[in-house]
């Protein structure tokens, strides 16, 4: 058998620590895989000052003192504190980067007072990127492969093969860079490029030079060893289209042999009808009829009637532009002239928030909307909704459309990146697990709309596609191999 590799994951968020979005799930999940595929993988990440020391139980590295670290013409200084998250299955040590001027506060990249993005976001992850490195050092732990994701460690494989390359200890440490979405990149102005301590040689169009200023996630596409991003038909999206590459298709194209596009798992423990501990109801693909005591759950906790033929279509979502909300905007009139109820999770955008909230005063007995986040509304929609509305302009990989299946709960989505790859439209295949459309359309989603509600109606073929839903496996073990494979190949 092939030795053990050692891998480092950075990631600037992790659950159960802290979370924004996906990538924070992904964090967790990924690293608990590979290690138990048998490798040691442990990750890095900043401490910010909304996570908590005692719940965790975070304690100080013993070994190691502060450690200076450049920004610009001033040395900053790190602590690193640890923990750990484990499955019942492994456990992974999280090595926290801690500074309190950089991470202290409660935001993590945007200020909850100003709700605009934090103006020293890049000292902040400079720091972070040079501390990652520094910390390996005095650890005497060095990583076969260090896996970073999107623009906050972008500047780790630049590090690695320019001011680090001749130092022994950082010698063969490949890097993996994935991009978990393209539209956010790190941009600053070209004056941030001096606080890296970066040779001047690499502030070029070919280097980290974006249009005159610095892109962080250029950065990672330009030196990493290997770029990875979440699902196959996203990784052909953003080589081949300006609309989806985001101004960097002309980098990915250039670096297409070294693209992999992977698409993310689930952690079936956590989201599970059958083991599911914060529904009223557990079921599986057996016992599917369990599923319409969730539905009276989830309509009586947003305060509409329960009617035993009427269709729930659920949905949670930042509320962005990306995630196809001005589509909902438009076609909202129609869509509630049928027989249906609408629920939403999120928050995000006052326009979005507004426009929600409008709707809900215009069809108080239609819709429910709940602003913010709650894990428990979240998985009581996933299993109480009929149907999960995911629009997307774009969508690297998506996670909830692959939780709705889990839960029997049927997706209409657009066909684009991930939610391309991983539904199979109903009208089209015996095996269809959903309804898709491609236009970027309001009209389109309309049609995908009325598609799925005459469907449900057919108990017998509707029953058909939520238990081929149900019976797919999106779990972490077969991306997690192909990620081992991935960094088995770098490493030889």
């Amino acid at each position: 058998m092939s030795k053990p590799l050692n891998v480092l994951f950075v990631t600037s968020e992790v659950e159960p620590f802290i979370k924004t979005g996906g990538l924070a799930d992904v964090s967790a999940s990924l690293p608990q895989t590979i290690k138990e595929l048998g490798h040691e993988i442990r990750i890095a990440a900043p401490r910010y000052g909304s996570i908590s020391e005692r719940k965790f139980k975070i304690h100080d590295v013993i070994r190691l003192k502060e450690i200076g670290v450049p920004v610009g013409e001033r040395v900053k200084m790190a602590n690193v504190n640890s923990s750990f998250i484990a499955n019942t299955k492994a456990k992974v040590q999280v090595y926290f980067i801690a500074n309190k001027e950089f991470f202290g506060r409660h935001g993590i990249y945007v200020s909850p007072e100003t709700k605009k993005d934090y103006a020293d976001n890049d000292e902040r992850f400079i720091f972070f990127s040079r501390s990652v490195l520094e910390t390996l050092k005095r650890l005497g732990w060095k990583p076969d492969v260090i896996h970073c994701n999107d623009w906050q460690t972008g500047l780790i494989p630049a590090y690695v093969k320019t001011i680090y390359s001749n130092d022994p200890f950082y010698k063969n440490i490949k890097t993996v860079f994935t991009i978990h979405n393209l539209a956010y990149q790190g941009i600053f102005p070209a004056s941030s490029f001096k606080k890296t301590g970066l040779p001047d040689s690499v502030f070029t169009p070919d280097g980290l030079e974006f249009y005159e200023k610095m892109n962080f996630m250029k950065a990672g596409l330009v030196y990493s060893d290997v770029i990875t991003t979440v699902s196959e038909k996203y990784a052909e999206e953003i080589r081949t289209s300006a609309e989806y590459g985001c101004g960097l298709e002309g980098v990915i194209q250039k670096r297409r042999q070294h693209l992999h596009g992977i698409v993310n798992g689930i952690d079936y423990e956590i989201w599970n009808p059958q083991t599911d501990t914060v529904i009223p109801v557990r079921y599986d693909v057996h016992t599917i009829e369990g599923k319409v005591e969730n539905k009276k759950a989830l309509l009586k906790k947003f305060n509409l009637e329960f009617k035993e033929h009427i269709p729930v279509i659920g949905m949670i979502s930042r509320l962005v532009d990306q995630k196809g909300l001005d589509l909902i905007e438009e076609i909202s009139d129609e869509m509630l002239k049928t027989d249906v109820k609408f629920v939403l999770l999120g928050a995000g955008e006052k326009q979005y928030q507004d426009f929600f909230e409008s709707l809900h005063k215009k069809h108080p007995s239609k819709v429910g909307v709940y602003f913010g986040y709650s894990e428990e509304i979240a998985h009581l929609i996933e299993a109480g909704s009929d149907m999960y509305l995911m629009p997307s302009k774009y969508e690297p990989c998506g996670l909830n459309q692959l939780y709705s299946l889990k839960y029997g709960t049927v997706p209409i989505v657009r066909a684009t990146g991930g939610l391309e790859d991983t539904i199979v439209d109903a009208d089209s295949a015996a095996s269809g697990t959903g309804f898709k459309f491609k236009k970027y359309d309001a009209k389109e989603l309309l049609k995908a709309i009325h598609r799925a509600l005459k469907l449900y109606h057919d108990h017998g073929t509707w029953k058909k596609i939520m238990q081929n839903g149900m019976v797919q496996d999106f779990s972490w073990e077969a991306s997690a191999k192909q990620y081992a494979s991935l960094y088995r190949t770098l490493v030889k």
